[in-house]
C-alpha cells in the first residue's frame, strides 16, 4: 500500500464539519493506493489497519506543543 497526503489551509467558514468557526484550518487529504489481487475484506482490513497507524492518529488527537531553548554546551558545564 501506498499513501499519498496533500496539505492545504481552508477557510473555517467554508469547512462544514469543522468545529472551529473563525480564521483558517489545515485540511490534509490522504489517498492509499491499495494494489493486488484482494478481495474486499482484504481491502477493508488495510484500510482499518492505516486508520491505526501513528501518524493518523496523532492527526486525529488533541496535539499539544511546546518550545524551550537547547542549553549550550558552555551552559551545561559541559566543552
Amino acid at each position: 500500500m501506498r499513501v499519498n497526503l496533500t496539505h492545504d489551509k481552508v477557510h473555517a467558514t467554508d469547512c462544514g464539519e469543522c468545529e472551529t468557526r473563525e480564521g483558517r484550518v489545515d485540511r490534509i487529504e490522504r489517498v492509499l493506493h491499495i494494489e493486488g489481487a484482494l478481495d474486499a475484506a482484504q481491502r477493508a482490513r488495510l484500510v482499518e489497519m492505516a486508520d491505526k497507524c501513528p501518524v493518523h492518529r496523532t492527526l486525529h488527537a488533541e496535539v499539544l506543543t511546546s518550545k524551550r531553548e537547547a542549553e549550550s554546551a558552555s551552559a551545561a558545564g559541559t566543552l
